[in-house]
């Protein structure tokens, strides 16, 4: 085992909450950004990333076509193996192909017609059955149940990837165009109409301009698993005003030129409740330039003034986080809602959030613990892995058995702090799920110094192909010989219906 870590990790704590100590910024672990130029194919990872595309606000109306398929819901209809953009009919085809080529992408769309929900178990579109919403120019405003949908899937943990274009845009005549439905989003819904993203879009057409990206070593999407993020294109687009004011999280990543600081943001991150943000100023940056006939289309995605496709992919992958486990979402609406069957409803972990040590965990010493040198989410207890800064396995894990015939989530807490810097991948937890010969049968949550944040976030997967098993759920937490990374879980909880 290794010496003696409260020390240490006490002062790296310290440190970290008085900024000495650069966090990285959160996103998803994937090596060295560098090594992958722009819109190649990330490595391919065992953890879905569920991605909702929306078709139902007029988006292919005019000389638009901002969908990844005509195939919908499920673009694998058109093509279960696609190799170019021009396997699957779209504007947005490139976009949907690399992500599939990828690997460890699920992709939907919403089809023209149906209608946003939340929550909603006879919906398989719905948004909580997804990691990610892409919402690409939308010509018609949301309805007011559709908002309530929209922003609560965001507040409850969900990536929203919002793209704009330049005021005057009204692609289908009906007096609203981009600017305007997003606007009435973020001011016009019942759950936070205070400014809850911090942005706003600026009511401009910008005809021409190549904004760059800010220097940010540590920024998840400017340097992700697709490439690293330079510049982008704007052929007639707008910008935002940020407030961080009313989000501190809001950020702007690529500028209009002579722009910086709370004007002329042509890309932004933002964050809401434990979910995501990101948007674009124009949407002719994830133009392929393919798609169906009749359509004036520009191929910005891979325009040479821009590195687009990277840009798109990055966020995407930023956005749908942690990913779904290995569920993916069903492609043809069910013929009755979903129901519990006879399963009794209720929480199979023992000791859930540690507040009685290792009772009922197996754990490396010192893992659970009461030390103040890590907050826990909950109470006084969490499992504290790693943070020695020298080579280290830490590991915490419970035999659980899942009835037969019972829907199961896993849930827990995790925070991650780190004196590691930059997008590599040095010190690494990851969530699995073993049988009882020890043999790994599925790893449902993997992350890094890379997704260090903050504070906590909470984190899901679904268990449901364990049911009828007696299984262990195990926590590893790997470090290198260098630099510090502490992995904190908290308040975990297998939930059955």
């Amino acid at each position: 085992m290794p010496g003696p870590r409260s020390p240490r990790r006490m002062l790296i704590a310290a440190l970290a909450a008085a900024g000495t100590i650069g966090l990285a910024a959160a996103g998803v672990a994937a090596g060295n950004a560098q090594a992958a130029p722009a819109g190649s194919a990330a490595p391919a990872a065992a953890t879905t990333h569920r991605v909702l595309f929306d078709n139902t606000k007029a988006e292919t109306a005019g000389n638009a076509d901002w969908i990844i398929s005509t195939s919908q819901p499920d673009p694998l209809a058109q093509n279960p193996s696609p190799s170019t953009e021009t396997d699957w009919t779209g504007a947005l085809s490139a976009w949907g192909v690399a992500l599939q080529k990828a690997g460890g992408y699920a992709l939907n769309t919403l089809p023209s017609g149906r209608t946003i929900t939340y929550g909603d178990t006879s919906n398989p579109q719905d948004l909580s059955n997804f990691d990610t919403f892409v919402v690409d120019e939308p010509n018609i405003k949301l309805t007011a149940a559709e908002k309530t949908a929209v922003m609560t899937f965001v507040h409850n943990g969900g990536g929203l990837f919002l793209i704009s274009d330049h005021n005057n845009s009204d692609r289908n005549n009906d007096g609203c165009d981009s600017p305007c439905v997003i606007n009435d989003l973020l001011t016009n819904n019942t759950v936070d109409s205070t400014d809850p993203f911090g942005f706003s879009v600026d009511l401009l057409d910008v005809s021409t301009d190549n904004p760059r990206a800010i220097s940010d070593s540590s920024d998840p999407v400017l340097h992700g698993p697709f490439g690293t993020v330079t510049g982008s294109i704007l052929r007639d687009g707008t910008t935002f005003t940020l407030n961080p004011a009313d989000n501190p999280n809001v950020k702007g990543l690529l500028y209009r030129t002579g722009y910086s600081g709370n004007t002329g943001a042509f890309f932004v991150t933002s964050t809401f409740g434990s979910g995501k943000v990101a948007i674009w100023g124009d949407s002719s940056p994830v133009d392929d330039g393919t798609g169906q006939s009749g359509n004036t289309l520009y191929n910005g995605w891979d325009d040479p003034a821009g590195t687009d496709a990277a840009l798109a992919l990055n966020a995407t992958a930023w956005l749908a986080g942690s990913g779904s486990g290995t569920t993916t979402p069903p492609t043809t609406p069910p013929t009755t809602p979903p129901t519990g069957g006879t399963c009794t409803p209720k929480q199979l972990l023992l000791n859930p959030g540690f507040e009685s040590g290792n009772t009922s965990w197996s754990a490396s010493t010192g893992v659970i613990t009461n030390d103040t040198g890590e907050a826990a989410h909950g109470g006084s207890y969490k499992a504290w892995l790693d943070g020695y800064g020298t080579a280290t396995t830490d590991t915490v894990s419970q035999s659980v058995t899942i009835p037969a015939g019972c829907a199961a989530t896993l849930s827990y807490w995790l925070h991650i702090d780190t004196a590691e810097t930059g997008s590599t991948a040095y010190d690494t937890l990851k969530v699995q799920v073993l049988n009882s010969s020890g043999t790994v049968l599925g790893t449902v949550g993997s992350y890094s110094n890379v997704n260090a944040n903050s504070g906590y976030a909470q984190h899901t997967a679904d268990l449901s192909a364990y049911a009828g098993q007696t299984v262990t759920l195990k926590f590893t937490g790997v470090e290198g010989s260098k630099l510090q990374t502490s992995f904190v879980v908290d308040d975990t909880a297998i939930n059955v219906s």
